[in-house]
C-alpha cells in the first residue's frame, strides 16, 4: 500500500488536510452495514468461492494483493443482512494502487433476486486515501451490500478499503463535521480554495464566531478567503458527490459573505457531461449565518456547485454550512408533474395518440406482417404493427403524411427516441420530425432522415424544448413515384431531460446485455465446436444474418459464421454463473435467423453436477427481421444460461442474438405458455419452466 505523501510548504490543500485530520474517526461499529475494520470485518464475510480479503490491523483497513503470474485475483466482501435500508447514503474511503492495478464495484443485492445490481466502479490509481458516496433509495426488503476487488496479476497491484459507512439521507447533504467532509470535493486551484474553518485548529485567517450546526467555536463550516486569491476573479469550487439518481426538492443551506467590492457566490447542479444550469446566487452581505432554499427540478443525475469569485483580494470571504436536502419542494410549492410518455407508442395496438389530418387516414397505414424472408416486420417484436408512410404512391403523387402526435407541456428539455425503416427508393424528404403549437402551425424541424441503407431498423433521437406548449411531427413526402419517401415508423420513446445523460431508476438493469461495449461476462464454451462473434453491420455471407444489430441498427450482437463451420457444428455461448432466486424470472432476447440453410437455436438452462435442460428451440429459417422470445423460469440453485447455435445444411446458416435481458417476476407477454416441444420446428416465442 502506499501512504498519503505530504509536501512541506503550507498550502491551502495541505491546510485542508489538517483541518480535517482533526475530527478523527467516526464511531460506527454497530451501525447497519458500517465499519472501520479496525478490530475485524464486522460482520462483513468474504465469498469462498473467491480470494479471501485481508484485514491489516496496524493500518486498520482490508485490502487484495496482486500476485505475479497471469491470475487474475477476485474478491467479494458482503456485508450483514441490511433491514429496512431506506434513502441513505453509503459512503466508502478506498485506495487503489499499481500501473493497471485492475477495479473496486459496489454491489447492491436484494434478498431472492439473482442479480447484484452495480451502484458504483473505480479503476483510477492514487496514492492516497479516496472517498466515494453512493446513493440507496428506499429499499424496503432484505438486502446486502457487496464489494468486489478484481486486482490485475500485477505484484505492485492492489485495492483497499479503509471504512464504510451508511447513514440515512441523501448524499448532497453536509454539515462538514466528519472527516470525509460527506464526499465534498474541493476543486483544486494553485491559490484560492474551499479550507475547513472551525474546530480545535484555530489558526486559519478566517475567525467565525461559530458554525451554524452547534453554534459553537468547536464546530466546522467551509469557506474560501479572498487573501488566497493572486489574480482578479480566480474560482473556487466545492462539488457535492454525483447523485445516483434522479432528485427533485428543496435545497437548502446556510451561508455568511462579507465584500468589500463585489464577491460573486453561485449555486449550480453539474450533470455528467459537464453542463452547468445556475440556481441561486448571492446579492448581498450577509454578516450571521442566513438560511437559503432553493426548488430543484431535475430530470437526470447530478452533483451540485458552489462557486465563489473575488473582484478584490481584501476583506472578502464566503462560509458555507449545513447543507440538507428535502424530496418536499421548499414553501409547500406544489411541482408541475407531466409524464411525456403519453407520446409513446409501438403500433402494437393501434395509432395510441396520434392523428393524421387526411381525411382517409391512409397516408401512414399500420402494418402487422407474419414472420417471413422477403420483408420486414415490426421493431419491438418482429411480430408487432408499425406504420408505413406513403403505401399508395402509385395512385397518388405529391402529397404529404402527417403523424401529429400529442400535446407536450411547455418548458420542459425532452428526450425524443424513435426507429425508422427505409423501405423503398431513397429520398431526403422520405422522414422528417417537425414541432408543431397547439394550433399545428410549424415552430421549427428538429430532425431530418440522413442517409440509410434500407431494410433495417435505425434508431433516431433528437432533444427538443419549447416556450410554449408543443406536438411532435412526422413529416414524410411523397413527390413522385421515382421520389417517395416509403418509410416506415415504430417504438417513439418520450422522456424528460437529454438524450446523452441517462436518468430514471437509481439501478441500473444488471441482467441486461446488449453487447456493444463487450460480451457482458458471456463465455466460450470450451467443448464445443466452433464460437460465437462479436460484430457490428451485416455478416460477410449474403442472403443470411442480419444487416445490423437490433438495439440500434448501428451497434453489435453476437452470432455464428456458419462459412466457418461444417454441417452439424455447434457453438456455446454461456453466461456468466447466476445465484438461485426465489418466484419467477423472465429471460428475454432477440434473435435473427435467415437463410435458407439456417440450422437451430436453442436454449439450456445448466446447473451444477445436474443434466442440462432444454428450455427453448427454434428450427429452420424464421424471418429476415430480429424475433423476439421470452421464456420464464424458476430455479433456487446456482446455474447459468447456454445458447447454443448449430450450423445448417449450407452457408446460408448464419444465427444472431442480441438484447438478452433477465428480469425478475413472470413475463409479460400476451401469448399463453405452452409445453416445450423439442421436435416442432416453430413453437412459440413463449415458455415457462420450473426447475
Amino acid at each position: 500500500m502506499h501512504s498519503l505523501h505530504c509536501g512541506a510548504a503550507m498550502t491551502p490543500l495541505i491546510l485542508l488536510l489538517l483541518h480535517v485530520q482533526q475530527f478523527g474517526r467516526v464511531e460506527m461499529r454497530g451501525s447497519k452495514g458500517s465499519c472501520d475494520f479496525e478490530k475485524d470485518l464486522c460482520g462483513y464475510e468474504s465469498d469462498l468461492l473467491f480470494g479471501p480479503w485481508m484485514v491489516n490491523l496496524q493500518g486498520r483497513y482490508v485490502h487484495i494483493e496482486g500476485s505475479p503470474g497471469n491470475i487474475q485475483k477476485v474478491g467479494t466482501l458482503s456485508s450483514p443482512e441490511l433491514h429496512s435500508l431506506g434513502e441513505s447514503c453509503v459512503r466508502l474511503v478506498y485506495q487503489i494502487t499499481g500501473s493497471d492495478p485492475g477495479r473496486l464495484n459496489m454491489y447492491f443485492r436484494p434478498e431472492g433476486n439473482s442479480f447484484d445490481f452495480l451502484l458504483w466502479s473505480a479503476s483510477d490509481p492514487s496514492d492516497s486515501w479516496k472517498i466515494a458516496s453512493i446513493g440507496v433509495k428506499n429499499v424496503a426488503e432484505k438486502s446486502k451490500i457487496i464489494l468486489e476487488g478484481i486486482v490485475n496479476p500485477d505484484p505492485m497491484a492492489s485495492i483497499a478499503v479503509f471504512e464504510i459507512n451508511i447513514t440515512p439521507g441523501y448524499c448532497i447533504e453536509c454539515n462538514f463535521e466528519e472527516n470525509h467532509l460527506c464526499g465534498y470535493n474541493n476543486r483544486w486551484n494553485p491559490n484560492l480554495n474551499w479550507l475547513v474553518g472551525g474546530g480545535s485548529v484555530r489558526d486559519s485567517p478566517l475567525l467565525l464566531p461559530t458554525d451554524h450546526t452547534f453554534d459553537t467555536e468547536q464546530g466546522h463550516y467551509m469557506y474560501v478567503d479572498s487573501i488566497y486569491a493572486m489574480r482578479l476573479h480566480e474560482v473556487a469550487q466545492l462539488m457535492s458527490p454525483m447523485t445516483i439518481s434522479v432528485l427533485s426538492g428543496c435545497l437548502s443551506f446556510h451561508y455568511q459573505l462579507e465584500q468589500k467590492y463585489s464577491t460573486l457566490f453561485v449555486v449550480y447542479t453539474k450533470d455528467r457531461i459537464g453542463h452547468y444550469e445556475e440556481l441561486w446566487r448571492s446579492n448581498q452581505s450577509m454578516h450571521t449565518w442566513n438560511l437559503v432554499k432553493v426548488n430543484i427540478k431535475a430530470s437526470h443525475p447530478f452533483q451540485l456547485v458552489f462557486e465563489v469569485a473575488f473582484s478584490s483580494m481584501i476583506e472578502g470571504y464566503v462560509a458555507l454550512d449545513d447543507i440538507s436536502f428535502s424530496p418536499q419542494f421548499c414553501n409547500n410549492e406544489t411541482a408541475l408533474f407531466f409524464d411525456p410518455s403519453v407520446a409513446n407508442c409501438n403500433f402494437d395496438q393501434g395509432l395510441c395518440k396520434y392523428t393524421q389530418n387526411h381525411i382517409d387516414d391512409t397516408k401512414w397505414t399500420r402494418l402487422i406482417r407474419k414472420p417471413n424472408p422477403f420483408r420486414f416486420g415490426d421493431h419491438t417484436s418482429g411480430t408487432g404493427g408499425f406504420l408505413l408512410s406513403n403505401v399508395k404512391f402509385g395512385y397518388h403523387q405529391e402529397y404529404v403524411a402527417h403523424l401529429i402526435g400529442p400535446l407536450l407541456l411547455a418548458n420542459f428539455q425532452y428526450c425524443l427516441q424513435f426507429f425508422y425503416a427505409l423501405n423503398h427508393f431513397i429520398s431526403e424528404d422520405a422522414l422528417a420530425v417537425y414541432i408543431y403549437d397547439e394550433m399545428d402551425q410549424v415552430l421549427e424541424k428538429i430532425w431530418t432522415i440522413p442517409k440509410s441503407p434500407t431494410g433495417m431498423w435505425i434508431q433516431a433521437e433528437v432533444n427538443f424544448q419549447r416556450l410554449e406548449p408543443a406536438k411532435i411531427v412526422f413529416v414524410s413526402v411523397c413527390n413522385s413515384f421515382w421520389n417517395c419517401g416509403k418509410v416506415a415508423l415504430d417504438d417513439i420513446v418520450v422522456s424528460q431531460g437529454d438524450c446523452q445523460i441517462p436518468g430514471g431508476s437509481w439501478l441500473a438493469a444488471p441482467g441486461k446485455c446488449n453487447f456493444d461495449k463487450d460480451n457482458c461476462g458471456f463465455i466460450q464454451d470450451r467443448n464445443d465446436r466452433s464460437n460465437w462473434h462479436r460484430r457490428t453491420g451485416s455478416t460477410p455471407t449474403s442472403f443470411t444474418g442480419p444487416k445490423g444489430d437490433h438495439t440500434t441498427g448501428v451497434g453489435h450482437y453476437m452470432y455464428i459464421e456458419a462459412s466457418h463451420m461444417r454441417h452439424g457444428f455447434n457453438a456455446r455461448l454461456l453466461s456468466w454463473h447466476l445465484r438461485g432466486f426465489t418466484g419467477k424470472q423472465c429471460l428475454t432476447f432477440f434473435y435473427h435467423m435467415y437463410g435458407v440453410g439456417t440450422g437451430s437455436l436453442n436454449v439450456y438452462l445448466k446447473k451444477e453436477n445436474a443434466p442440462e435442460i432444454l428450455v427453448w428451440k427454434r428450427r429452420g429459417e424464421q424471418s429476415i427481421s430480429w424475433m423476439k422470445a421470452s421464456i420464464e423460469y424458476q430455479c433456487e440453485h446456482r446455474h447459468q444460461i447456454v445458447f447454443e447455435a448449430i450450423r445448417g445444411r449450407s452457408i446460408n446458416s448464419d444465427i444472431a442474438i442480441d438484447d438478452i435481458l433477465f428480469q425478475n417476476g413472470p413475463c409479460q407477454d400476451s401469448e399463453e405458455s405452452k409445453a416445450l416441444h423439442p421436435d416442432s420446428p416453430n413453437e412459440q416465442n413463449w415458455y415457462s419452466i420450473y426447475i
